[in-house]
């Protein structure tokens, strides 16, 4: 299972999670297999500044993510999201990436139901 995370560093699973996913400086990917890290990548995000936060759709999408992590999200990409057949799920508390990880593994997140959960988009 691949999950992608909004970050604002690329310091692998101890990368801070960026507050808002189109505007993260990063992406980081974790892979599990039998709810363990067998893989971990970064990728700088290209942006979303000329195509709104469809294009940060299709650039989470290019990363053939099974689940997108987030803090929050605005109502245009979650709709995109769920369009699309990506599971977003909600993480408010955990600081770094490797503690939403582990949030995810124990059933601890909420699962978005398409809708966002910023007023700013």
């Amino acid at each position: 299972m691949r999950l992608v995370f909004p970050t604002d560093e690329n310091m692998g699973y101890l990368s801070k999670r960026g507050a808002h996913f189109g505007k993260a400086k990063f992406y980081t990917i974790i892979t599990l297999e039998n709810n363990k890290i067998v893989d971990v990548e970064g990728v700088a995000n290209s942006g979303h500044s000329t195509g709104a936060c469809g294009n940060a759709v299709t650039n989470i999408m290019s990363l053939n993510p099974d689940a997108l992590i987030v803090g929050g999200i605005g109502a245009s990409p979650a709709e995109g999201f769920a369009k699309v057949g990506l599971d977003v799920y909600f993480d408010t508390t955990s600081a770094t990436v490797q503690e939403s990880v582990q949030a995810f593994i124990n059933g601890n997140l909420e699962k978005s139901a398409g809708q966002g959960s910023c007023s700013i988009h």
